[in-house]
């Protein structure tokens, strides 16, 4: 079969797909994106380079939707470069987040065409607002609110949606839900396993080391901000290393994924600097983005693994921290309580009370009892419900419904 998938930043939600589709010779796989170093082998990439804002004189309401657009003209020109040169594809996969599969179906007419649809913006009940730390002001309610004109126009191009949770789904209007699958999104259970005798060893990024005797409580997010709750870890950590034993190593970038940027400098920086002379700095490592096998061996090496977001979209790494056994401390939001259940394979807490986060952390690494149930628990719930196989076999089933091969 021939593959189109598009998704601005390569490979996107698509890398164990692609990996799969890969493994047969006689599929030819296409991918649309922007430049990055990644690269799968039996992939080839189109690239475009995103475009330039000419943004002057635009209402701020019709700005994102400006560049939106910008998107799917490049990926349409590119596609019908494809076209041209004799590649039709049977599918089109791709996510609709930023415009990009708008002018597909002007392209390629008679071909199914399967989008993602992760997040639809509201201007309450979710992530807007729901920190009192950092408030918005209403005049920009109008602007959250366009941010769904990309998602109503793919909704109206009469083809298909996709969505991997139930929370995600039930974000979508009424009238919206029934045109998208849930396909449950999953985690490599033979690689992201427990090792339980990995916490009876010592562990060490760099120069930064933990003993067998101590205690480890890591955090993980692809960059360290406020969306996942990196202030309130961060100001949970005097209370966590009053006790003596405890190392702490949170993981992620400076950059900044989702909300709003300082206006200099970065959350770590800045929290950092707030905290200065609260807590044990010599305890706790900060290593930026770490190499995937590292952050496995860390959670597998982990007493107590914190994760925190606003009600939006939940991890991978909440996945794969259930599929590596660990004992979490959770946000108690319902993005998060779709795969957590209090007091059987996680404990859930107010994500925005540091207070609460660090009792919950000191809690597991008090009671070894309550630590080996949520373990055993987290690794079940991930054996029966995040096995990447049913993935990629509804993947599969879905591919072969909407193609008819």
């Amino acid at each position: 079969m021939r593959y189109l998938f598009v998704h601005q930043n390569f490979p996107g939600q698509y890398l164990h797909l692609l990996r799969h589709l890969c493994t047969d010779p006689a599929n030819e796989i296409v991918f649309i994106s922007e430049p990055n170093s990644n690269a799968i082998e039996g992939v080839r990439r189109v690239l475009y380079q995103a475009p330039k804002p000419d943004q002057d004189g635009l209402h701020q309401v019709v700005r994102d939707f400006d560049m939106a657009a910008r998107r799917a003209e490049l990926v349409a020109g590119l596609a019908g470069n494809l076209k041209r040169l004799g590649f039709v594809p049977d599918i089109v996969i791709g996510h609709h987040g930023w415009g990009e599969l708008l002018d597909i179906q002007d392209v390629f007419p008679d071909v199914p065409v399967l989008g993602y649809f992760e997040f639809y913006y509201r201007t309450d009940g979710q992530d807007v607002d729901y920190d009192p730390e950092f408030p918005i002001n209403a005049d920009r309610f109008p602007r959250i609110r366009a941010m769904n004109v990309v998602n109503h126009l793919a909704l109206t191009m009469g083809q298909h949606g996709q969505t991997p949770t139930e929370w995600q789904r039930t974000r979508y209007p009424e009238w919206a839900q029934p045109q998208l699958r849930l396909i449950r999104e999953g985690a490599q259970l033979d690689i992201c396993k427990p090792a339980p005798a990995a916490r009876r060893e010592s562990f060490s990024i760099g120069d930064f080391h933990v003993a067998p005797g101590e205690k480890l409580v890591t955090y993980v997010a692809r960059n360290l901000e406020p969306y996942r709750g990196f202030h309130v870890m961060m100001r949970a950590l005097p209370e966590i290393l009053a006790r003596p034993d405890v190392k702490v190593v949170l993981v992620g970038g400076d950059d900044v994924s989702y909300g709003a940027r300082l206006s200099e400098g970065t959350w770590r920086e800045h929290l950092q600097k707030e905290l200065a002379g609260k807590y044990d700095a010599s305890r706790v490592l900060l290593p930026g983005q770490v190499l995937y096998d590292v952050y496995r061996r860390m959670l597998n090496r982990s007493d107590a693994h914190v994760y925190l977001t606003y009600p939006f979209v939940a991890s991978w790494s909440l996945r794969e921290a259930l599929a590596s056994g660990c004992a979490i401390v959770a946000a108690d939001v319902q993005s998060v309580t779709e795969f957590i259940s209090d007091g059987r394979n996680g404990l859930l807490v107010s994500g925005l009370d540091p207070k609460a986060v660090a009792q919950g952390v000191l809690r597991l690494l008090e009671d070894d009892k309550l630590n080996r149930k949520l373990r055993g628990a987290a690794r079940r719930y991930a054996e029966r419900h995040l096995d990447m196989k049913d993935y990629l076999a509804a993947m599969q089933a879905t591919i072969a419904e909407l193609t008819g091969r």
